[in-house]
């Protein structure tokens, strides 16, 4: 008898991994988790003054800055969204396109209101203070960073792909969007930048929704999978 077991992070990774590979196992679904004891809103008023001094709606994306992530389109839907709207971008992390992305700040003259934080150890400080977080990737497993924006009380506007939606409810902690749409993800955006009410809204909701996550209530489907997979083991009599 097998005496293993095997997780996938998100229904979508499940489905993906029978659909290429020739498994017949069956697949535990057990979602990422987030520790809300570190990943929660903290008072950075200081810090949010200094970035916008006038007011102005914070956005922010956090990543490795690699293609899949779609950092371009994070700066499309900034531009588009600051045409109306006063704000201003955060980028943390960095990577492989992070030159790309700055010459395309250039370009699009948007570089007095995107700040490159690079990679820094204490992200919750800066997802403390954001408005929004945009999540525009062509493909997740989950979305672990946007899940970390939430339970900062920061709702996430992303693409529908991969577990994407599974983490993400839409109309709830945000907004779920077809992969690629950027006037969608800048409709979507304005909704909640420009009503003072229904952002707060989506804020709170948006902690609500990462509480599903915590590590305290995922921690007990492993604890589960690991109990049922150690009633499964033979112990062999040794000569």
């Amino acid at each position: 008898n097998r005496s293993d077991a095997v997780t996938s992070v998100s229904e979508n990774l499940k489905q993906d991994t029978y659909d290429h590979f020739k498994i017949t196992r069956d697949i535990e679904v057990i979602h990422n988790f987030i520790d809300l004891d570190k990943f929660k809103k903290t008072s950075k008023d200081h810090f949010r003054k200094a970035i916008c001094p006038n007011g102005e709606k914070l956005l922010v994306h956090t990543s490795n800055f690699r293609k899949v992530k779609r950092v371009d389109q994070v700066v499309r839907i900034f531009s588009k969204i600051r045409e109306t709207t006063p704000a201003k971008l955060l980028l943390v992390g960095d990577g492989p396109e992070r030159a790309s992305i700055e010459s395309l700040c250039r370009e699009l003259g948007t570089c007095q209101d995107v700040r490159f934080l690079g990679k820094i150890s204490d992200v919750q400080d800066v997802l403390s203070v954001s408005d929004l977080f945009l999540m525009p990737s062509e493909s997740e497993s989950f979305g672990l960073a946007g899940l970390e924006a939430m339970a900062c009380e920061v709702p996430v506007i992303s693409s529908d792909v991969g577990g994407l939606p599974e983490m993400n409810e839409d109309g709830y902690s945000g907004f779920v969007c077809e992969v690629g749409n950027i006037n969608q993800m800048v409709a979507k955006s304005l909704e909640l930048l420009n009503s003072e009410t229904l952002l707060n809204q989506f804020k709170s909701q948006a902690l609500e929704r990462a509480k599903c996550f915590d590590i305290s209530k995922v921690l007990h489907f492993y604890e589960k999978l690991y109990e049922e997979t150690l009633t499964k083991i033979q112990f062999q009599p040794t000569n």
